[in-house]
């Protein structure tokens, strides 16, 4: 956090702190719809705002649980946020993390029309894991969320992430790769699986750093501008440093 404060960086978790799936890796607490346990509140994308112009931050990442329970998603919510975001610091670059929306690309586009500078997905695992680490999740529906970003605004960075020591093999992390690179993603951020809690997942093996390292410059050949790969590597770690270098690359 130190670092990311000091160069006037953070994220921001928005639309509650309940999520209505139940992904392996997480330890994001889950609510249930039936039981009207998620709320919105609707000050939230000012109040955003306004604590980033607080912090006087220059890169912002906007991110969110799942709210499979809203017909939007979230997406107006979420754009909002980016808007009042842009509004109050108009200098400063915004980062989306976005969920899949269930695969509405209407929603995808809401988001979009906000504005960011760089609009994020991750795919989290290999398509075989998907069933155990990301049940209510789609591999292809999560590509074509991020090959409609690059298409729907040419201009922004797309990026995804993806963790490892969930039990892939190094062949299937290249295949991902070259599915991202095909679907026109500019950034790929490659971290190490940590157990979260108890009730989580089991780590299946500690990656060493050579392997990182050939992870990266795989994905480099693969086309992307950028690939940030390293045992503690986040999505949102470092992002404006990674998109600041993504960006020259490409310039």
């Amino acid at each position: 956090m130190h670092e990311c404060f000091d160069r006037g960086a953070a994220t921001f978790m928005i639309l509650g702190n309940l999520c209505t799936r139940g992904c392996g890796f997480c330890s994001v607490p889950k609510g249930s719809p039936h039981k009207q346990e998620f709320t919105l509140d609707a000050n939230e994308p000012a109040n955003v705002a306004r604590m980033a112009a607080q912090m006087k931050l220059r890169y912002v990442v906007i991110t969110s649980v799942n709210r499979d329970d809203l017909p939007d998603g979230g997406s107006h919510h979420f754009a909002e946020t980016v808007r009042e975001v842009r509004k109050a610091l108009p200098q400063a670059r915004v980062e989306v993390l976005t969920p899949d929306f269930c695969g509405s690309l209407d929603a995808v586009a809401r988001v979009l029309d906000a504005g960011p500078y760089v609009f994020n997905h991750n795919m989290e695992t290999v398509p075989r894991l998907y069933r155990r680490v990301r049940p209510q999740a789609n591999y292809r529906q999560s590509l074509e969320v991020l090959r409609f970003g690059k298409q729907y605004r040419p201009d922004i960075l797309t990026k995804s992430g993806l963790m490892v020591g969930l039990g892939e093999e190094s062949r299937e992390v290249e295949q991902l790769l070259r599915d991202l690179a095909a679907s026109s993603v500019d950034v790929a951020t490659i971290g190490q699986y940590l157990q979260p809690t108890r009730r989580n997942l089991p780590v299946a093996a500690y990656v060493t750093p050579e392997q990182f390292e050939a992870y990266r410059v795989y994905g480099l050949s693969a086309g992307f501008k950028m690939v940030f790969s390293g045992p503690l590597v986040r999505s949102s770690y470092m992002a404006d440093l990674v998109n600041e270098q993504a960006s020259q690359s490409g310039s």
